[in-house]
């Protein structure tokens, strides 16, 4: 077999793999992830968000990510990642990114929050999330 087809044989079996296996997952209703109703933009675009979160059982590595976006855009920034201990307890997350300037502002956003574990399935680290929230908050300089 000639090396294209080859090469697109295997990308086309990739991609389904990947898109059968991000199907959405029930979490455990006591999993939980907040989002702060204050958030902050500095003059540069750091943008600083935070809330709490609680998952357990976690086998993988576990983070917290967040995106925000503004006037009903369908753009959103990605703003950080933390870490995320599934013990079970409520913990903090902090999260800061630096988007073009200007791009946020001071003002209501748009804030999503989601609890994301690697989960290792047959040699490949897996999406499994465990909470997700959409929250309007508002931005201030700082």
């Amino acid at each position: 077999m000639p090396v294209r087809p080859a090469l697109a044989a295997a990308a086309a079996g990739a991609a389904a793999l990947l898109c059968t296996a991000v199907a959405p997952a029930t979490a455990d209703p006591n999993e939980t992830v907040t989002v702060d109703p204050t958030g902050r933009v500095a003059a540069d675009g750091t943008v600083t968000l935070s809330g709490t979160y609680r998952c357990t059982g976690g086998t993988g590595p576990v983070f917290v990510s967040s995106t925000v976006g503004q006037d009903s855009s369908t753009v959103r920034y990605g703003i950080g990642g933390t870490r995320a201990v599934c013990d079970g307890a409520v913990h903090t997350w902090v999260n800061t990114g630096k988007v073009e300037k200007d791009r946020v502002r001071p003002g209501t956003a748009d804030v999503e929050a989601t609890v994301m574990e690697l989960r290792p399935e047959g040699g490949l680290p897996l999406p499994y999330f465990h909470a997700h929230q959409v929250r309007e908050v508002t931005l201030g300089q700082g």
